[in-house]
């Protein structure tokens, strides 16, 4: 650390569809869902992250929430600016006084645009971002879980996370070949939606659908240690009077089951463009899941099923990436796969 060190912060940041998590000094500061809710006349700031999630589909015509990124990417510029500035003075409530200069590595979706490579950019700079460095979210997933991403052999990585599923292989700091594809967690939670209205005729909310995704989220109808069920009450579509449906995840594995098969399908198409000799590393090694979609229970067991390729599911996926990012920043000079 230099004598001016204290002028410049570095933080690694994980904007996720999701959740956005902020690493600083190797910890994980911020983890808060990547929501805001402005003021309609004024458009400022009300509240951000979990505050943000509990107004979500109850406010009233005065606030709205939003949530920034859809399908890995910023739909919505000016509150992705302000999501990420709000979350960064959370970093820096006990110096106030002071606001240093701040390096930054964030990880984008593999299949991001130069359009959408210059959106995440833009934000950042204008968040406080004086230099601004970016990782492809595979390559982040597999520092991570703790792979040797610069080594002569096959790694394969497959990252859902909320907005979209990434699957790389990566060989010498570099992915050989990789898939984006939007199906990934809010795809799922429309699938529990539709599938609750149309099977139980009951209207749930987004959050409601998400708690259901948790409690019993499955890939597979058979399970070793089955969930119990899950009780989600709301109004009747045709009547309007409340009622209450324990929903088993036998169930959900059903209203999954399409979206999944298109994962499947696109983790096919990887390695069938994956060169044979990687190939042969993958299947000795296996292929990794992280991301919050790799807590599906049976997820694992589906997809060696479906590949024949061992499975193995992070330690703790939903911080993969975030933990790869951090990682990256601190070794900045050494990985020349950042993009500057």
């Amino acid at each position: 650390m230099g004598l001016f060190s204290f002028l410049q912060q570095e933080i690694a940041i994980d904007l996720g569809t999701a959740n956005t998590i902020i690493i600083h000094n190797d910890k994980i500061i911020v983890d808060e869902p990547s929501i805001v809710a402005l003021d309609e006349r004024t458009g400022k700031l009300v509240a951000i992250g979990h505050k943000a999630r509990q107004m979500h589909g109850k406010t009233h015509e005065g606030i709205k929430t939003v949530r920034p990124l859809r399908d890995g990417v910023i739909a919505d510029f000016n509150s992705a600016e302000l999501m990420i500035r709000g979350l960064i003075k959370m970093l820096n409530k006990k110096r106030s006084w002071f606001n240093p200069s701040l390096k930054m590595v964030v990880c984008i979706p593999s299949g991001s645009t130069e359009v959408e490579l210059r959106a995440v950019r833009d934000s950042s700079e204008h968040a406080g971002g004086r230099e601004v460095y970016m990782i492809y979210e595979p390559m982040a997933a597999a520092i991570g879980i703790g792979m040797d991403v610069e080594a002569p052999q096959g790694s394969m990585v497959v990252d859902i996370g909320g907005g979209t599923t990434e699957i790389a292989v990566i060989s010498l700091g570099g992915i050989v070949c990789n898939r984006s594809i939007r199906i990934a967690g809010d795809e799922f939670t429309d699938d529990i939606q539709e599938y609750m209205r149309r099977q139980h005729n009951i209207k749930i909310g987004e959050r409601t659908a998400e708690d259901i995704k948790i409690n019993v989220g499955a890939a597979i109808p058979e399970l070793d240690n089955p969930p119990p069920d899950y009780i989600v009450r709301g109004p009747h579509q045709m009547t309007a009077l409340p009622i209450e449906i324990p929903v088993s995840y036998q169930e959900i594995a059903h209203s999954l089951d399409k979206s999944i098969s298109k994962i499947e399908t696109a983790i096919m198409a990887v390695l069938e463009q994956t060169p044979p000799e990687l190939y042969s590393d993958i299947y000795t090694r296996g292929m990794y899941l992280a991301g919050g979609g790799a807590l599906l229970k049976g997820l694992d067991k589906r997809l060696s099923d479906k590949t024949n390729i061992p499975v193995h599911v992070a330690e703790d996926p939903l911080r993969a990436v975030a933990r790869g990012t951090g990682i990256a920043l601190r070794n900045v000079d050494k990985f020349q796969f950042l993009i500057r």
